[in-house]
């Protein structure tokens, strides 16, 4: 077993995989604290290396695309104190962070570990209920229902709306984008039917974030509701699915009774949200032409 035990957490690897636990120092981030422990199979790894800089450095772990649902739905935006797969390790225990690389480097050759994408997360989610208050509203999810309340600093327009309550079932999306210089950030549902484009302010299906501490709270809720979406691999097979080649004439009834059976399979995908409004309204413009 290897272990490195730093201010900012403790990692421990026992061959299987990975125990990541923050550190009780001030320094570490909320949202560190409030994910708490971590434990990351190997086979979700696709890397791990270790920074070194003149006062401390960083050991950080590489997970295979589409592993981890936090993620995903933070696209990798998650300041350098918030993320949970990076270790700050002081100066004289680079030797230390060096050992415990080399013993996920070799438990990865030996297990043969592929770093190509994932095609289902291998990380869990936030646990359910998970609730955040930042910017301009809180955001609850429970396993089945996004919930948006909207406090006194919410534009009129917005809060005029009233609480929102999102069924999991109308969500294609979600979208977690932190404040950078001048420009807000935000928490965004991606609803079916509803418009994507107004700026989160004044966006009902939005949280409008500003820079402040308790922002990447919100992406833990993001990361719940992102876990229970269809998978992006599953999406991106649809959309890069191969034409398919070119039947050979046969009785017109038969012909007619597979098109209308790949139209109840484009209906089923649909209403599951692997496929958006847009891809199905193309994916079956293209089989009606046919019939």
């Amino acid at each position: 077993m290897a272990e490195i035990i730093q201010k900012d957490g403790t990692w421990a690897f026992d061959g299987d995989a990975l125990r990541l636990t923050p550190g009780r120092d001030k320094s570490v981030s909320l949202l560190r604290r409030e994910l708490g422990e971590l434990v990351v199979p190997l086979g979700a790894l696709a890397g791990v290396s270790v920074e070194q800089g003149r006062r401390s450095g960083r050991l950080r772990l590489r997970l295979r695309d589409g592993a981890d649902p936090l993620t995903q739905a933070t696209g990798g935006r998650l300041a350098e104190p918030d993320d949970p797969y990076g270790l700050t390790v002081e100066s004289d225990r680079y030797g230390v962070a060096e050992y415990f690389a080399d013993e996920v480097r070799n438990a990865l050759l030996l297990d043969g570990v592929s770093p190509d994408p994932v095609a289902e997360y291998l990380l869990p989610s936030p646990p359910v209920p998970v609730s955040a208050s930042a910017g301009d509203g809180t955001a609850s999810f429970d396993g089945e229902r996004v919930r948006l309340e909207w406090n006194w600093k919410t534009e009129d327009a917005k809060a005029a709306t009233g609480p929102r309550t999102i069924p999991l079932a109308d969500v294609t999306g979600v979208r977690w984008q932190p404040a950078a210089g001048l420009e807000n950030g935000h928490l965004r549902f991606l609803v079916r039917g509803a418009p994507a484009s107004a700026p989160a302010k004044y966006d009902p299906n939005a949280v409008e974030l500003w820079g402040f501490k308790k922002d990447p709270l919100m992406a833990l809720v993001a990361a719940a509701v992102q876990a229970r979406l269809p998978h992006p691999a599953a999406r991106a097979a649809v959309r890069e699915e191969p034409p398919r080649p070119a039947a050979v004439p046969g009785p017109a009834g038969d012909d007619h009774d597979v098109l209308l059976r790949r139209l109840r399979e484009l209906g089923g995908l649909h209403r599951d949200g692997v496929l958006t409004d847009e891809e199905f309204a193309l994916a079956k413009q293209a089989v009606l032409k046919r019939l």
